[in-house]
This record gives structure tokens, C-alpha cells and sequence, in this order.
């Protein structure tokens, strides 16, 4: 029987003084917490499974807040996930929601998140993003990256940016969410990796990508968070390696 093989692990890095991040596998969260190592969990393929993560926004109140309403939202109503149309519903319920409890707690007021992430079904895989947080296809023939950056080109000489155009929250009057949502054939040997752009602005792709190419599982995720403390850890880094294996 097919299955998927999760690891994942949360980690303040080197520089924040907290972590903002938070994490989704099915009905597992991890929400503004630190791993000490990764951990892998397995899933047979057959209800929806959602594996996803939702960076707080740094510079604004509550981040951690904010990105952990979504992933235990998600993880509620992830099962329900069984379409393109009701992985856009969600994701606009999760940005409401998120201005819903800011507007509830003057303290909480311009809190928003990112996420990214992926919904495992039998035969498929939905892949979904608002904000700058990566999905990405580790196929034979190297990485891809499969999530939509909602983010301005960086400026010339440097390779990423901080800069975000779409959030769930992170505003004062409420602002709506165009989700990017796409589907691609599922099968057995495929991987995804699900990350905070704590990863991805210190690794370039081709780091990440020759560390996926000799690595699996736990030493994948062990490899891919070494190399982002290497160089410096400057932000939380949030990753879920995603094996379907049978």
C-alpha cells in the first residue's frame, strides 16, 4: 500500500529571539516550538493528508500567533481538502480568521503569516502557497520549485528578498488572498520539500538540491537544517520532507 514518510523539524536558528513558525503533518502541529531532532511520521495514501508551513511575519506583532491559527485550522479541515476549489476556501477562511482574532486584541492588530504547502492524495498532489514560504519537487532530474513567490524580484546583486505582496492578515484593513493552487500526478518515489524561506534565503537551490540528491528521510531534513545554521541561522527554519514510498 502506498504511503508518504513526513520528516520535519522547527528550529529558532541562530539570530531570532523566538520562533514564528509553525508546522502542519495531518492531525500533528507544531506551533512556535523548537525539535531538537527531526521526526518522521508515516500515512497510508487514501483521506486527504495536509503538510504545510506558516512563517509569521517578523517586524509585526504576534507572527506566532497568527501562523499557528492557520496550520491548526488546516489541520482540522484538512480532510475535507479533496479539490482545488476547497483548498482555496480554506486558505480565504484562514486569512478571516487571522483578522478576526487581530481585530480582537488591539496587541494582535497587523499580525500575519505565509504558508505553504501540500495536499497528499491517492493519486495526486495539490500544491498550494500564499506568501514566500516554498514548495518544492525533488525529481530525478533535480529541484523544482512548485509554489508561486508572492514577492517583488530582488534587487540587482541579490539573490532573495523580504518583501512579500500577499499574507493571511498582516494588515490593518482587511485585504482578500488569491491562493495559488495547483495539481500534479502523485506516484511512488516522488518527494516534496515543504519550507520557511529561514531554509531557503542562506541555501541556495543548488545546495538544496544536492543534499536531497543523497539524502532521505531524517538525514535529509538533519542535512538541509545543517546547512542553513552553516551559514548563519539568520531566521526560524521550518522544513517537512515528504517521501511517498510503498
Amino acid at each position: 500500500m502506498p504511503y508518504a514518510a513526513v520528516t520535519a523539524l522547527s528550529h529558532i536558528g541562530l539570530v531570532r529571539e523566538h520562533n514564528e513558525d509553525s508546522l502542519v503533518v495531518g492531525p500533528w502541529t507544531l506551533c512556535g516550538t523548537v525539535t531538537e531532532s527531526p521526526q518522521t511520521l508515516l500515512f497510508p495514501l487514501g483521506s486527504p493528508l495536509v503538510v504545510a508551513v506558516a512563517d509569521g511575519l517578523g517586524g509585526q506583532p504576534a507572527g506566532e500567533v497568527a501562523s499557528s491559527l492557520v496550520v491548526r485550522q488546516l489541520s482540522a479541515l484538512g480532510p475535507s481538502l479533496e479539490g482545488e476549489q476547497a483548498v482555496h476556501d480554506v486558505l480565504k477562511l484562514c486569512n478571516h480568521s487571522v483578522y478576526a482574532a487581530a481585530g480582537d486584541d488591539p496587541q494582535l492588530v497587523t499580525m500575519g503569516t505565509t504558508v505553504a504547502g501540500t495536499v497528499l492524495l491517492p493519486e495526486s498532489v495539490m500544491v498550494f502557497n500564499i506568501g514566500d514560504s516554498k514548495v518544492y519537487e525533488a525529481a530525478r532530474d533535480g529541484l523544482r520549485q512548485v509554489s508561486v513567490d508572492d514577492s517583488p524580484p530582488p534587487e540587482p546583486g541579490h539573490r532573495t528578498t523580504s518583501a512579500v505582496t500577499q499574507t493571511l492578515g498582516g494588515t490593518h484593513a482587511f485585504a482578500a488572498v488569491t491562493p495559488h493552487v495547483s495539481t500534479v500526478p502523485l506516484s511512488v518515489g516522488d518527494r516534496y520539500l515543504v519550507c520557511t524561506d529561514g531554509l531557503t534565503d542562506p541555501v541556495p537551490d543548488e545546495e538544496l538540491e544536492g543534499l536531497l540528491r543523497v539524502h532521505d528521510d531524517g538525514k535529509a531534513a538533519f542535512e538541509l537544517w545543517r546547512a542553513a545554521i552553516e551559514a548563519g541561522g539568520p531566521d526560524n527554519i521550518t522544513l517537512a520532507v515528504v517521501r511517498i514510498g510503498e
